[in-house]
């Protein structure tokens, strides 16, 4: 198999590192960190021009036009830089919701506006006793009239303080954990009945908490009856965002963490002349190349249409990913040292990025479970 990029796709990659080199230097990230909002609304408006916001919708449609390894290219670099705007809870989970569950007419009216940096989207869907159980919605949504209204809570929205619009998981029929009978609804973050308490992530993200009392939706994403493959295709795709994510941060936390061995002196040598200390560098190098294959197989996995086929592929991903990102997190902690425990060194922020990247939508002690219940990677005939 070729991963050779090609003309446009290493254009695009280029254009995507030379701005982040450029706007997302360790200070300038710390300062978008530290600001009201959290992020830059620059460096999104930056986004939109590059064309990485409409990134996975149709031309026809005021998109770009790209696929999963698009995603991929453009998520690794994210990762490298650890940035911290709602590009994945917008443009690949949102985008997801509307390319997947959305009429023409909805993606028409918002499809435009996300690409120009307009919108923002955020997916409302943990609740207190969910854990990472995508099935269990206590939530509610009951038909009133030709439309929906919404009442519940729901915890840690990424993104969901900035967020024009939620994309909410609400139950229409049966019992709590049932798998049919969860239905996807598009709420605007400002209506009536509509309470979102904002906070600061450990990794520097911006999260939030959301209730929702009598809330009116503006449109059902998808079979409100049965939304649950909907949730589970899209969440599929941000998994294979979130490893390509990973890799890229593995990367730079490998470098960071040689580049410092070759420099930091013990007895009056280098600690990288230790060969214990080279060995454990080598094994992050072993863990970081296992997720860079896992990442470009969730690229291909993302796009199988036989969902039990795709969500054995992707949980096979998340185990892997999650276990070398925190093999390769603690490794860069412990080989730098007590440095890397402040704040005013970026190793200790990329062992953060890895740590929530691991357990969003699922650890690898989870994904393993589910994987080993479905009786492996391979269905048996």
């Amino acid at each position: 198999m070729d991963f050779d990029l090609t003309e446009e796709q290493t254009l695009l990659q280029d254009s995507v590192r030379r701005l982040l080199a450029d706007k997302y230097g360790f200070e300038q990230r710390k300062a978008y960190m530290n600001s009201e909002q959290g992020w830059s609304r620059e460096v999104w408006g930056q986004y939109a021009e590059l064309g990485l916001l409409g990134l996975p919708f149709a031309e026809e449609e005021g998109g770009f036009g790209g696929g999963a390894e698009e995603i991929l290219i453009v998520a690794e670099q994210m990762g490298r830089s650890i940035t911290l705007e709602p590009w994945l809870t917008t443009t690949v989970v949102g985008g997801g919701f509307l390319r997947h569950g959305a009429d023409a007419a909805l993606r028409g009216a918002m499809v435009p506006k996300l690409a120009a940096g307009e919108m923002l989207l955020a997916f409302a869907h943990t609740e207190r006793q969910s854990r990472y159980d995508l099935f269990d919605v206590a939530t509610r949504a009951r038909r009133d009239g030709g439309g929906w209204v919404l009442d519940g809570r729901k915890g840690m929205v990424i993104h969901g303080d900035s967020a024009d619009r939620l994309i909410v998981t609400a139950r229409t029929a049966g019992a709590q954990r049932d798998r049919k009978g969860v239905g996807v609804f598009l709420v605007d973050a400002k209506a009536e009945g509509v309470s979102v308490q904002g906070f600061r992530t450990v990794d520097g993200q911006r999260a939030a908490e959301v209730q929702l009392s009598g809330v009116r939706a503006e449109a059902a994403l998808g079979d409100p009856e049965d939304g649950l493959p909907l949730v589970d295709r899209v969440v599929d795709e941000a998994i294979a965002a979130l490893a390509a994510e990973a890799v890229g941060a593995m990367e730079v936390a490998h470098t960071m963490t040689v580049d410092y061995m070759k420099t930091r002196k013990q007895f009056d040598r280098p600690i990288g002349s230790f060969q214990a200390l080279q060995h454990r560098a080598a094994d992050m190098l072993v863990a970081l190349e296992q997720a860079r294959s896992m990442a470009y197989f969730a690229a291909l996995a993302a796009q199988e249409e036989d969902a039990d086929l795709r969500r054995r592929h992707m949980a096979a991903v998340k185990v892997q990913i999650g276990r070398s990102s925190r093999f390769v997190g603690q490794q860069t902690i412990q080989l730098h040292g007590g440095i890397a425990m402040t704040m005013e060194y970026a190793a200790g922020h990329y062992f953060k990025r890895l740590t929530v990247n691991e357990a969003t939508f699922g650890d690898a002690d989870y994904w393993l479970r589910v994987l080993a219940g479905a009786g492996g990677l391979v269905a048996a005939a």
